[in-house]
């Protein structure tokens, strides 16, 4: 009788297997697409106080647009640690980072997105831009006025580490990029780099902590930002300071990207998607010309052109080639950047 019941028991176990092979292959009911969504927004250090509006303002556009709830959290650092956070593990929905070779290190590294992810969506990918500014203190006294100013002796220049932070490595490219469109030649460029960052007193891992080094910390006569920075450290930190625009800047994109496996993995993919083209919307060119950062659309950016002045920019594939170059050729191991810091004496 004892055989009989385990008989029976094992007949019937197998003839449930049809059905739960049946049941994992349709599709999730209606319930599970309408379920709230978190979202994981892995950025750059100095972009926190754009995505905490953005992101009201998307979660407020997703829930009337689909009737669903979204959960968006943010993490904020240096973008080349950030980016490698993402390569080792961190579940980022989306990253978003002000260069692109910080979001390439995910193909190239991981897989986690395609090769051509900058295609996917309008101007590379990237629905903002700043310039790279010098912000020197109230009534600038050490008459900084361009680049070759910061190499001066005497003069004291905050500049985030290049190694670990997008602003720091932008801060590199636009004076070397400068003195090349300027007529200068790449050993003169360089020695010009290298006279800048013997200047530099303390390197902080990412833009925040150089903002707090110069502006809290009260070291260096100038901290080279992005221009998006200068009003939040005005209003932060009070109305001692002044912008100087040099004679030419660098154009520094700010490029986006869902992480394809992540998305795929945790099913979040069309609420990521969306994410990020609302950036490209009238109300995220809004938010980012508000907050500072220069829209792509020519519509937001006339609205707001008193707060962008005009100044001759180059980018970086203009005058490096392009990101995986630029990163080969000076912040590579053992390439420009390295020999420039190992040269300097203190």
């Amino acid at each position: 009788m004892r055989k009989t019941h385990k008989t029976a028991a094992r007949r019937h176990a197998l003839l449930a297997l049809p059905a739960l092979w049946l049941a994992a292959a349709l599709p999730a009911p209606a319930w599970a697409a309408d379920a709230p969504q978190t979202l994981l927004n892995v950025s750059y250090d100095v972009s926190r106080e754009f995505y905490k509006q953005f992101n009201t303002a998307f979660i407020a556009h997703w829930k009337k647009t689909t009737g669903q709830d979204v959960t968006l959290n943010q993490s904020h650092g240096g973008s080349s640690a950030q980016a490698r956070s993402v390569v080792e593990g961190l579940e980022a929905d989306v990253i978003t980072m002000n260069q692109a070779n910080d979001i390439d290190i995910l193909f190239d590294r991981a897989k986690l997105v395609p090769q051509d992810w900058a295609k996917r969506l309008p101007n590379n990918s990237a629905p903002s831009t700043s310039v790279s500014v010098i912000l020197v203190r109230k009534g600038n006294p050490k008459n900084i006025r361009d680049w070759s100013d910061l190499g001066r002796p005497g003069v004291s220049v905050i500049i985030p580490n290049p190694k670990t932070s997008g602003n720091g490595r932008y801060t590199y490219l636009a004076a070397w990029g400068a003195a090349i469109q300027n007529g200068v030649n790449p050993d003169a460029a360089k020695a010009l780099v290298r006279r800048i960052f013997t200047n530099v007193p303390v390197l902080d891992g990412g833009g925040r902590g150089a903002t707090t080094s110069f502006a809290q910390r009260q070291l260096g006569d100038a901290l080279v930002t992005f221009e998006s920075e200068v009003p939040l450290i005005k209003r932060e930190f009070g109305d001692s300071y002044e912008v100087v625009y040099p004679s030419r800047t660098i154009l520094a994109e700010n490029p986006v990207s869902v992480v394809d496996k992540v998305v795929d993995k945790k099913g979040t993919r069309k609420v990521a998607e969306a994410y990020l083209n609302y950036l490209y919307s009238e109300e995220g060119q809004e938010i980012a010309a508000k907050l500072h950062l220069r829209p792509r659309s020519a519509k937001v950016q006339a609205r707001y052109a008193k707060d962008f002045p005009k100044v001759e920019t180059f980018t970086v594939d203009q005058v490096f080639g392009g990101w995986k170059k630029a990163q080969a050729d000076h912040f590579a191991d053992g390439a420009n950047y390295d020999q420039i810091v190992a040269s300097i004496k203190r």
